[in-house]
């Protein structure tokens, strides 16, 4: 463990075995940082924050910090963030509320690009990627391999499906179901995320058939509940679909469409 003179530790602080706390932090109370983690210099860690092993929280972040929710009255609220993430210049991660359930969660092997915004009561899984700006408003939940493009701004209680891409300066007010690439101004679903899918190693057929279900989906003319049923038949062919179709089946707000 190694910890810069010039930072300022809570006594109720509990700090593993070899992290690095660089110069000019603060590490507020009820912090846990695990093994292997590194801070760098001017971070602050608010309190109620749970880390997990060796992430990485590059300078003038901003973690654990009060939410920004008028309904927030001081009351006990927590950040928990997993393993393996990495945390680039200026990004803010707020604790959950009261009302929303007191926690908000970030996974494991997550890449926040400079400046990114995640607000209360968010839920965000494994190995997705945020570019810069990017920001999710309170309530969000982000499925795993999610990436969202420079300067992407989610409304509150959205949820982005597993795999979904949204593209930059994208504004996004409904769900975005699994696989689906999401851009422009208006926001449209385009198309599936092809190229992230190919790099995830998914096969070649399993990708010609999720172009499949987007064509029954978006370009059919159906029904949610008529392309809800035809997606169903298509589980025997193409397990991957029974993520698509829970995406869609879990939407309380109504899905990008």
């Amino acid at each position: 463990m190694s910890i810069d003179p010039s930072s300022r530790i809570d006594p109720s602080a509990v700090i593993e075995d070899g992290v690095t706390i660089g110069p000019w932090c603060i590490v507020g109370p009820e912090v846990s940082i695990g093994a292997g983690s590194v801070i760098e210099s001017h971070v602050v860690i608010r309190s109620h924050t749970r880390i997990g092993k060796n992430n990485r929280f590059f300078q003038f972040s901003s973690i654990g910090e009060d939410p920004s929710d008028k309904k927030f009255e001081g009351e006990e609220a927590w950040l928990d963030i997993g393993d393996n993430n990495v945390f680039r210049e200026g990004v803010t991660l707020h604790r959950g509320t009261g009302f929303g359930g007191g926690l908000t969660k970030i996974g494991n092997d997550n890449l926040l690009m400079p400046y990114v915004h995640i607000a209360h009561d968010c839920v965000v899984g494994n190995n997705t990627v945020f570019a810069n700006n990017a920001g999710l408003s309170g309530h969000v939940e982000v499925d795993d391999w999610a990436i969202l493009g420079g300067y992407a701004g989610v409304n509150q209680f959205v949820k982005i499906g597993a795999h979904a891409m949204v593209g930059g300066v994208t504004h996004i007010g409904q769900d975005v179901p699994a696989y689906m690439l999401v851009s422009g101004q208006p926001a449209a679903v385009r198309s599936i995320n092809t190229v992230g899918l190919s790099r995830r190693g998914f096969s070649d057929e399993a990708i010609k058939d999720l172009r499949t279900a987007f064509k029954v989906l978006y370009k059919r003319g159906l029904s949610l509940n008529e392309a809800l049923e035809e997606l169903r038949g298509m589980l025997a062919c193409c397990p991957e679909v029974a993520a698509l179709i829970a995406s869609i089946e879990s939407s309380a707000k109504g899905i990008q469409r």
